[in-house]
């Protein structure tokens, strides 16, 4: 059976797969592990980090992160100066739906509280979390051509979490802007207060 391959917007067939490039594949970049750390952070050009025009998409996981303090959340936060800063202005939203696991509640609502206008705190990307030993967070954060100097810094992303003291999933979704024509180099996580007991984050980059 033959395929369709588009090529400067004219058609043809292609009898293989191999004969279509592959487009839009995750290159693995760099992976830290949390140990009792107060921030993890990723600065272009540093042990390994790239973080600039390569990619014009990159994507960073967030593992089975465990806080070493109950009833906080993970952030994040941006610099344009290599990670001397990270107070990059941003404008951004924040929904959560969750489900407890006797079935006795749920919810689905806008947190007025998680997002942000215009400020330079850190975003946070998750409901609070549990730090019992069976207690951690996951999710995802995507941003989109942080080296551009023309147009500000879209992102957005998803987490999954189990709340504290109330054995209930939180799924969280978020996006926004950094709101700044300065390249973004360096990207820091950290936890709403404490540390970051064990976890890892990864970054890929989106050919």
């Amino acid at each position: 059976m033959a395929l369709i391959k588009l090529n400067n917007k004219a058609v043809s067939n292609a009898t293989a797969f191999g004969s279509i490039s592959s487009l839009g594949s995750m290159t693995f970049i760099k992976k830290l592990t949390a140990s009792g750390s107060a921030t993890l952070s990723f600065v272009d050009g540093a042990d390994g980090v790239v973080l600039d025009d390569t990619y014009k998409e990159y994507v960073f996981t967030f593992n089975n992160i465990h806080p070493g303090t109950a009833e906080t959340a993970l952030t994040f936060n941006m610099s344009v100066d290599t990670g001397s800063n990270y107070n990059v202005t941003k404008t951004t939203t924040f929904f959560r739906a969750n489900h407890r696991e006797d079935d006795g509640g749920s919810d689905l609502a806008y947190r007025t509280g998680d997002d942000l206008a215009q400020s330079t705190s850190f975003q946070v990307l998750s409901a609070v979390n549990g730090a019992g030993s069976d207690e951690a967070l996951s999710g995802t954060l995507t941003i989109f051509n942080p080296s551009s100097t023309t147009f500000v810094k879209h992102f957005f992303g998803q987490s999954n979490t189990y709340m504290i003291n109330q054995d209930h999933t939180n799924h969280s979704l978020f996006s926004g802007y950094g709101n700044t024509t300065s390249a973004v180099d360096a990207i820091r996580f950290q936890m709403s207060s404490g540390n970051i007991d064990a976890g890892d984050i990864c970054l890929y980059g989106i050919a």
